[in-house]
């Protein structure tokens, strides 16, 4: 279930990225852009009105790319339900159908299985009338049905709780500050060079300081994604049931203990899931708190 803030992150840093490569190239050229430097310095006002701008953009045409790029790098097979193949591409629209209208949602988000050994799952899109649930073919194969339930359960929650505009919005602020920071610090640096150095060496210190500050922006993001979790897993349990979303937790950690005790196993998706048992560093940047804390927080309603 990581999968979706992390593409939404990934996406996110490359947009920026780009947004500020191509501008640099077209104020270069054609000599325009924002007037943020006055007299060897900065006027902070037109520099925060630009951060604003540039930060809120790349954050929603991530958001408008989170759909097409889950299903493009995940290789999602989408379940057309006038054309159901298998019973298990049955087994699951009708879980999501079902789960959906009792979220309260008018349109039913659209569904999708992906070719993977990994047991996980991911809801994203850019509004609740164009998301996508998508659970791997390692989860169906993994899981038995409650299980399954559960999982899909906590991905409508999502879904409902509208909780990728949440997040474009707190990526949006995160990024506003990532481009103000990065442009002072980059000014600072050039100033150590020679005048004819500037303009380059300003370039290049605006993509890395910006790269930098986004990786540290992502601490809080994940933090704030952490906390989603648990409202994600209570509405997974008020949907399908306490008993049917602790099952699915439990699940999954059952998985994961069964990957660590494989010395050989080499398998990526599980060492991913590994990481957010381990080190405080990385557990800092997990979308996703311990299965542990989650399933206690769920056992205590």
């Amino acid at each position: 279930m990581g999968k979706r803030i992390t593409l939404f992150l990934l996406t996110n840093i490359l947009v920026m990225t780009t947004i500020v490569i191509v501008w640099s190239i077209l104020t270069s050229i054609f000599d325009i852009g924002p007037s943020y430097r006055s007299d060897g310095g900065i006027d902070y006002v037109s520099l925060m009105i630009f951060s604003i701008v540039v930060g809120f953009t790349g954050s929603f045409i991530s958001l408008a790319m989170s759909r097409w790029m889950a299903k493009t790098m995940m290789k999602v097979k989408i379940v057309d339900p006038n054309n159901i193949t298998t019973q298990q591409e049955r087994d699951v629209y009708e879980k999501v159908e079902r789960l959906s209208r009792a979220a309260g949602l008018s349109h039913t988000p659209e569904v999708g299985i992906y070719p993977s050994h990994e047991v996980n799952a991911f809801a994203t899109g850019p509004s609740k009338k164009r998301s996508l649930v998508a659970v791997s073919q390692g989860l169906l194969d993994s899981m038995d049905d409650d299980a399954v339930e559960g999982v899909i359960a906590h991905e409508v929650a999502h879904v409902a709780n509208g909780d990728m505009v949440t997040m474009t919005l707190l990526q949006g602020i995160v990024n506003t500050f990532v481009v103000f920071l990065s442009r002072i610090a980059a000014m600072i640096v050039s100033r150590f060079v020679r005048s004819e150095l500037q303009w380059i060496v300003q370039f290049a210190a605006i993509i890395i300081f910006q790269i930098l500050f986004s990786i540290l922006g992502s601490f809080v993001v994940s933090a704030y994604s952490r906390h989603r979790e648990y409202h994600a897993d209570r509405g997974g349990a008020d949907l399908a049931g306490r008993d049917k979303m602790t099952h699915a937790l439990q699940s999954l950690k059952a998985y994961i203990n069964r990957a660590e005790a494989d010395d050989h196993t080499n398998d990526t998706a599980i060492q991913t899931m590994k990481i957010s048992n381990k080190s405080s560093i990385l557990n800092a940047l997990s979308s996703h708190p311990p299965l542990d804390e989650r399933i206690a927080r769920l056992q205590q309603r």
